[in-house]
């Protein structure tokens, strides 16, 4: 429910700052995750996970607790920091 509610607010507070494009700033710093063709598999799709200018294939492992995380400012930061 935690991971839920961060998206609620950090979708709110990018509705309300005006953010509209794919290459605004405030998006680029979000964790997000998509669907693409492999480049290393040519014609197989994968998930890959993109952060300000990373491009990260989602490795399919073990993420932990993840219920019990509880989300701070800061946390976003280290996702920044980490992949970044």
């Amino acid at each position: 429910i935690v991971i839920f509610v961060h998206t609620k607010d950090t979708v709110k507070e990018l509705a309300e700052g005006g953010i509209s494009k794919g290459e605004d700033f405030e998006w680029l710093v979000q964790l997000r995750y998509y669907i693409e063709d492999n480049p290393d598999k040519p014609g197989t799709d994968d998930i890959f996970c993109r952060i300000t200018n990373s491009f990260l294939p989602y490795a399919y492992e073990y993420l932990g607790n993840c219920g019990r995380l509880i989300i701070t400012p800061l946390t976003d930061r280290c996702y920044r920091t980490c992949c970044g």
